[in-house]
């Protein structure tokens, strides 16, 4: 009988071989060859499937496209409207465009002379939240500015989700969208009311003065519900705000009303 040969690949038992000898040696170097070969390409398809995945990151790392992805989870929207809400001119706001695009993130079509872009899906919003969420985990200074925001918690609503829908449905209360019009015909909050901050001054006669107001727009760094309550309670109104968008409200596994 021949020696017996052994290898071993890492994470699997160690193959013995009983090898007679003669051209079973050169037989031998041709199946530890043909192994390593296996284990590189293996390697090889692991570093392209990482690679894939990392597109995806790489779209990320960028604050003005992850401002934009939270504006596309409100509604499709064009090039030139992106541009003007994260402040940028339009040709830097198309490059940033076309590297969620390139990241398969968001989608786009053309509208007459317009190119106006949207999500690839629920769960790219979602994405942005869980992302958002992370962050806010373990981001001392990330905590620290969203503590300043909260620098006024009697401006926050103090009910969970649920018991907000229901407070709503009951009428004891007023869910305020005050995004733009065309984002809450996209998608809102159950039993939500449209009043877009540009309007809200003018039409302040529409609200009733009897039950408290619950503000939202886009999620938690958004602004506009912070207008709206500082208006409200300055005109006499008990107003609060609660930091859930409509992707916030989605990944919470909740659902929206559609007009």
């Amino acid at each position: 009988m021949g020696e017996d040969k052994g290898f071993e690949v890492h994470g699997v038992q160690s193959i013995q071989w009983a090898v007679p000898g003669g051209d079973a040696e050169a037989d031998f170097d041709n199946i530890l060859t043909t192994v390593r070969m296996y284990i590189m390409n293996n390697r090889a398809i692991k570093d392209l499937l990482y690679e894939q995945v990392a597109r995806v990151g790489k779209a990320l790392a960028s604050p003005k496209r992850l401002e934009m992805l939270e504006m596309l989870a409100q509604g499709e929207k064009s090039v030139d409207a992106v541009a003007g809400e994260v402040a940028i001119d339009v040709k830097l706001a198309s490059a940033h465009l076309k590297a969620l695009r390139e990241a398969r993130l968001v989608q786009s079509r053309r509208d007459g002379k317009r190119i106006v872009y949207r999500l690839s899906g629920p769960d790219v919003a979602q994405l942005g939240v869980a992302l958002r969420q992370v962050a806010e985990e373990y981001l001392v200074e990330l905590r620290l500015a969203v503590q300043q925001m909260m620098a006024e918690p009697d401006r926050l609503a103090k009910v969970g989700r649920k018991d907000l829908m229901a407070q709503a449905k009951r009428g004891e209360v007023v869910v305020l969208d005050v995004r733009p019009a065309d984002e809450y015909e996209t998608a809102h909050l159950p039993y939500a009311r449209s009043l877009p901050l540009a309007e809200l001054a003018h039409r302040l006669a529409e609200l009733p003065r009897d039950v408290e107001i619950v503000a939202y727009c886009r999620g938690p760094f958004c602004l506009m519900s912070d207008e709206a309550v500082q208006l409200l309670t300055q005109r006499g109104f008990r107003a609060r705000k609660t930091f859930d968008g409509v992707s916030e409200w989605q990944a919470a596994g909740l659902p929206l009303a559609k007009p």
